[in-house]
């Protein structure tokens, strides 16, 4: 009987306006995104001027290409387009997943949350139907175009969202966000200067409010957007909360793909409207969409290799975010498992690192000065980051021998503060952090922390 049921859903079709109207937002938003990355100059800033960029684990190999990484850049803004318009789909979607993956992996130091949800997202697109309705492929060739496309197919982008939320609301059900409002206790008061709420933000029951509510929201909205007769409300308060958000604080454009991906929720009626109003400005013929043909699963170009990469996908980002658990200590102390796991502004973390080079035959040691190395971005992300120091303790080895030093020790004194408390050891100093590799084991050289 179950078994009839998947089967049943699998063949099920909907309409395809509310896949097709993802796609559409989907690459205008991230062209705009690339836009104003370049236009901001963080190109340069970020990836070209630094001598040295942290990396992710596995990934060593993936660095800026010097003037060749706006080449990068202009092939994910051009595949952006592609996949906007719905041109040569499949290529372009493909394209810019490698090209905005590889610019994500270039320096760790630049890790945002929302850069993870679009690398995940524009992977999970590669296999589905986007261009079968309201496409330039759909537009030119009537063999490519179909109203109807499989039911799973808009569901899976619900669920990938549904993910993203949820797993925010339950990284919120700690200490620390809940019983202390940090780290907004730390945030919001420094927006004094805002008109008509910069008061408010000074009062300590907005504080508690902005963290119950934020939590309270992330594992809601989900459920709230599945619901027809909850989800115009469920609308309203994500528009709410991201326009907030981007008032509050400068985190670029993810309130708005936030905003946007969350229209997939409403009937295709809706949708349909929205493509109508774009199809006038670009001079198309709406109705030829409209064709009433149905893409069911069997007809659909999915081996069945894709479809258990599918399965794998969905499995990883369930189990993935919680790793955490298989390192011992304070995650937020540690990070062990933090990233890519949808803990998104949970802590406010402030460190000081001086690096210390010895020669460990004859005691012979000077200190590094950091600003030599390191931009002050990549400074503040070093200092509160373990793998960050033991990458950089071995940059600072490789620079030294190459300049004729033996016998080289790189030790560190670190102090971190986390969420407005005092700061204290971080990095045990006695260890000489070249006899360590870096692996994803725990890391024993970082010392606990106590809860007070």
């Amino acid at each position: 009987m179950r078994t009839s049921k998947i089967k049943a859903y699998i063949d099920s079709t909907t309409e395809a306006a509310p896949l097709a109207a993802f796609r559409f937002l989907f690459g205008l938003l991230m062209f705009v995104s690339l836009i104003r990355f370049w236009a901001n100059g963080w190109i340069e800033k970020l990836y070209l001027d630094p001598e040295f960029h942290f990396s992710y684990y596995g990934f060593e190999w993936v660095k800026p290409l010097g003037s060749w990484t706006y080449l990068i850049f202009i092939l994910c803004m051009l595949s952006s387009i592609m996949v906007c318009l719905g041109w040569r789909y499949r290529f372009a979607i493909i394209l810019f997943f490698l090209s905005f993956t590889y610019i994500e992996l270039m320096d760790k130091t630049t890790y945002l949350n929302h850069y993870y949800f679009i690398s995940i997202m524009s992977f999970l697109m590669i296999f589905l139907p986007s261009s079968a309705y309201f496409s330039i492929e759909a537009f030119r060739n009537n063999t490519k175009a179909f109203q109807e496309i499989p039911r799973w197919t808009v569901d899976s982008v619900k669920f990938m969202l549904a993910i993203v939320y949820f797993y925010a609301g339950l990284a919120k059900l700690n200490s620390d966000w809940l019983f202390e409002a940090m780290p907004l206790k730390i945030w919001l008061p420094s927006q004094y200067g805002l008109p008509l709420i910069g008061v408010l933000m000074q009062k300590e029951w907005i504080h508690y409010a902005f963290s119950w509510g934020g939590a309270i929201y992330d594992l809601s909205i989900p459920f709230l957007l599945y619901t027809n007769k909850t989800r115009p409300y469920a609308f309203a308060a994500v528009i709410f909360f991201h326009v907030m958000t981007r008032i509050l604080f400068p985190i670029g454009m993810f309130p708005f793909i936030m905003v946007f991906s969350t229209l997939i929720f409403f009937e295709s009626g809706f949708h349909k409207r929205i493509l109508s109003v774009i199809a006038r400005v670009l001079n198309w013929d709406f109705s030829v969409f409209d064709n009433g043909k149905r893409l069911v699963h069997s007809e659909m170009a999915v081996p069945r290799w894709r479809t258990a990469l599918l399965s794998i996908f969905f499995a990883i980002q369930l189990l993935f975010p919680f790793r955490y658990l298989l390192y011992p200590g304070h995650l937020f102390w540690t990070e062990e498992g933090f990233r890519f796991s949808w803990r998104v502004m949970l802590m406010e973390k402030a460190g000081y690192a001086q690096f210390k080079i010895t020669d460990e035959k004859t005691g012979a040691y000077f200190y590094v000065n950091n600003s030599d190395f390191l931009s002050i971005f990549q400074e503040k992300q070093m200092s509160t980051q373990a793998d960050f120091i033991l990458e950089y303790a071995h940059y600072l080895a490789r620079h030294f021998k190459s300049q004729g030093h033996e016998n080289l020790g790189v030790y560190v004194e670190s102090y971190v503060a986390l969420n407005g408390l005092p700061s204290r050891a971080f990095v045990d100093p006695d260890v000489n952090l070249l006899n360590i590799k870096p692996s994803l084991k725990h890391r024993n050289w970082v010392l606990p922390y106590h809860e007070e």
